[in-house]
């Protein structure tokens, strides 16, 4: 008996041993070419109606797509409808390109020149199948039978393209030897320069060279290797662009399309959010957002993500995954304490330093630059940190805790989390901040109140405080002077069973701006027994704002029993 893993056969890279992509550098983004409404389609349950398809074609567009695979218009009549909607509709701007794919057989390629007609620019794919695998399985035909096919296709497409040329259209060339990764690289060679030659292709009009990874069946690196052979043995380099087509069977479409251009391809063609047969083709979206973080402009302008998604889902009626990179639900969150901490001191750095360049820990890009908020980074479950909430606060609510309050706060949302066993939501931990320190008027509170403040001859500020207090429903007049407001109100409330507290530390700032303005006030007071509390007032007035934040804490010292 055999194990199950022994019926497969392993792939058999190429021997390069002086191979030189590994110390290569992506300095500038490839061509890129959708095939969204091609591949992505043909991947679909339910594939998208000629309404769909054009509002995905606009948005393509909108991206900054340059080339766009329209369909196989000789694979139905909706397919070929489709493309002279888009032609006859005026849809496609000047500066684009259709592309449209046909298989290398002749009444195929007839009808596919039908349905382009009146394009203004347009690129011709055409493909057959190269791979070993095919040829013994499929085919059952030798290199030499399938290279006559490409030929044979290649000089009818010449042919009926000279009218059309002649008629003012920019008609371009590509072939895919399909399953290239499969295929012996000297007979990739050999097929892809019969078609060039058959083509006529020179360097100032170059044919496409599109080498799929239709399959993928090898490791990227074994892919940049035949990507580097290939060209290395190309005859006439500068006759053609070499274009990657990479699918994601091994879950390796964006390693191998990155290793590629490494290798020296110069174009890519791939799918929005990596739609496409089986596991997808390569994802777009990634591979210009990845030269993005290296400070290359990728030419494509995902800035919106968030209509783009929209807009996926809609006509595609896919989801989007929420680890999905630069485009998930959950890709600019962090649920750990220390992720937490770490991008929150990011964030003060970066505002502390004013840098231009973008330093925040666990975030490889700023979420603004795909449209999305700060709000969600954080979120807050059982595993997160003393600093999360406090995050929360600040940039949700324009609460800015102090630092040595941040521990104090954690740990009453810590409780909630372990005691709901979810996720607690900003409004949430909103609520509980208003509970746990602002809305905490018992036993003590304060009934009345008035300062007066005098400034002697030597410029110092004295200032009374008198006030009534209540205790449960005991009332009682307190006076006190001090310096300023607070040390007033704690000289007021000495000998009051209140005064079992030393003054740690104050911090104020306003919360909301403009004539809504308020104070907030975080109070840190240590009892006797050496136990911190903190408390929090606010107030549209600045100076009864701290006042609050004292019976705060003097108030949850009391419910916590620390005095």
């Amino acid at each position: 008996m055999h194990s199950s893993f022994e019926k497969y056969v392993p792939f058999e890279p190429i021997s390069m041993p002086k191979r030189s992509w590994p110390d290569k550098q992506i300095t500038q983004a490839p061509a890129w070419c959708s095939v969204d409404l091609r591949d992505g389609n043909q991947a679909l349950v339910d594939p998208m109606n000629v309404e769909e398809k054009l509002r995905l074609f606009h948005t393509l567009v909108d991206i900054g797509l340059k080339e766009i695979e329209v369909g196989f218009p000789s694979a139905s009549e909706t397919e070929f409808s489709f493309i002279r909607t888009l032609i006859e509709g005026g849809h496609i701007p000047d500066d684009v390109t259709i592309q449209v794919l046909v298989q290398a057989r002749a009444h195929l390629i007839q009808r596919t020149f039908e349905a382009i007609a009146g394009a203004k620019n347009v690129i011709l794919h055409f493909y057959n199948s190269t791979s070993t695998l095919q040829r013994k399985v499929v085919f059952r035909m030798d290199m030499d039978g399938i290279v006559k096919i490409a030929v044979e296709a290649a000089r009818l497409i010449k042919k009926l393209a000279e009218p059309v040329i002649a008629s003012g259209v920019n008609l371009r060339y590509e072939y895919s030897p399909e399953s290239f990764m499969g295929t012996e690289m000297d007979n990739a060679v050999h097929i892809c320069t019969r078609v060039m030659e058959e083509l006529g292709a020179t360097k100032e009009k170059p044919v496409i060279l599109n080498l799929p990874s239709t399959v993928e069946n090898c490791m990227p690196n074994y892919f940049a290797d035949e990507i580097e052979y290939f060209i290395a043995n190309l005859p006439n380099r500068e006759r053609a662009i070499i274009s990657l087509h990479p699918h994601n069977d091994r879950g390796c479409g964006v390693a191998t399309a990155e290793m590629g251009l490494l290798a020296g391809a110069d174009r890519v063609e791939g799918t929005l959010f990596g739609n496409g047969e089986r596991t997808g083709n390569v994802d777009l979206v990634t591979v210009a957002m990845n030269l993005f973080t290296q400070r290359i402009d990728p030419k494509l302008d995902f800035s919106d993500i968030n209509k783009i998604k929209e807009v996926y889902e809609s006509v595609t009626k896919m989801k989007i995954g929420e680890r999905q990179p630069y485009a998930g639900e959950l890709v600019f969150t962090a649920f750990s304490g220390s992720h937490q901490d770490a991008i929150n001191k990011g964030f003060q750095y970066m505002k502390e330093t004013k840098t231009d360049f973008w330093e925040v820990p666990y975030l490889p890009i700023d979420p603004a630059d795909v449209g999305r908020q700060y709000e969600p980074i954080i979120r807050i479950n059982s595993q997160s940190g003393k600093g999360g909430a406090a995050f929360i606060m600040q940039q949700n609510f324009d609460f800015d805790l102090p630092k040595a309050m941040h521990p104090e706060f954690g740990s009453v949302v810590q409780k909630e989390t372990d005691r709901v066993g979810k996720e607690l939501k900003p409004d949430r931990i909103y609520e509980l901040f208003m509970g746990e320190y602002v809305d905490i008027n018992a036993p003590y509170r304060m009934v009345t109140h008035s300062f007066n403040e005098i400034t002697d001859a030597e410029g110092n500020s004295h200032v009374t405080f008198s006030g009534t207090l209540a205790h449960k429903e005991t009332f009682f007049d307190v006076v006190g002077e001090g310096n300023g407001p607070i040390d007033a109100f704690f000289n007021a409330i000495r000998g009051q069973k209140m005064d079992k507290f030393a003054f740690v530390d104050y911090s104020e700032h306003a919360i909301h701006s403009g004539s809504d303005s308020k104070a907030v006030a975080y109070i840190h007071l240590r009892a006797m027994n050496g136990k911190d509390v903190f408390g929090v007032g606010i107030s549209h007035n600045i100076s009864l704002a701290p006042l609050r934040g004292i019976l705060s804490a003097i108030n949850r010292a009391k419910r916590m029993e620390i005095i």
